[in-house]
């Protein structure tokens, strides 16, 4: 048990440390907005991952049957990283985080970078098959029972959210070193790679 804790998570550290959409969307918003709105988007990866994980382990046989269900979550998919990429380029760059005047106001932009967090992470075909990946091994090479799976991605759940959350403490501890300028570039390469993955999944489902 102790074992399968362990490497949970390190597998649920290493899962985090590539350099994706959700990566570069975490430190952007918490250099941008602080770390608060980073660790939201921290929390709707590990419930996003959360479901992946349930899935991989029990099967889809609850999931309703659509048509083309690929394709559809597809061309969501690059909807909204479109959407994101654009919003990136045309976004004024600043110094001041913003805040907030009263509570509602403060739980709505909180719900806003957690269902951030869900869709980046969600809508990312690649994520859905490492846990299942992960999950197919450990069930044929590695022998575990559902208890051991169970502390195994839990485990791995608490790796991502820590890792997560720390890349949005540390970010935004850097906001002292930055200038408007780096701040803008930022901006324009977290919008190229929200770009060059959508063109990789246009690519994946639709035109290869």
């Amino acid at each position: 048990m102790f074992l399968a804790a362990l490497y949970g998570l390190i597998a649920g550290i290493l899962l985090c440390l590539t350099f994706g959409t959700v990566f570069f969307a975490l430190i952007q918003t918490s250099i941008e907005r602080g770390y608060r709105s980073g660790v939201q988007i921290a929390l709707g990866v590990v419930a996003s991952d959360a479901f992946f994980i349930f899935t991989a382990i029990f099967g889809t046989s609850f999931l309703p049957q659509i048509n083309n269900f690929d394709k559809w979550i597809g061309a969501i998919g690059i909807i909204f990283l479109v959407i994101l990429a654009i919003g990136n380029f045309l976004k004024t760059p600043t110094l001041e985080p913003k805040t907030h005047a009263d509570d509602r106001s403060r739980r709505r932009s909180n719900l806003k970078f957690f269902l951030k967090g869900v869709a980046l992470n969600a809508l990312n075909p690649i994520n859905f098959m490492s846990w299942a990946a992960i999950a197919a091994y450990l069930r044929t090479k590695g022998r575990y029972d559902l208890s051991e799976m169970i502390i195994f991605f839990s485990m791995s759940l608490v790796g991502v959210g820590a890792t997560e959350s720390a890349l949005a403490v540390y970010a935004h501890r850097l906001r002292g070193l930055l200038t408007i300028k780096v701040i803008h570039y930022i901006n324009i390469a977290t919008g190229v790679v929200f770009l060059g993955v959508a063109t990789k999944l246009l690519w994946e489902e639709f035109l290869k």
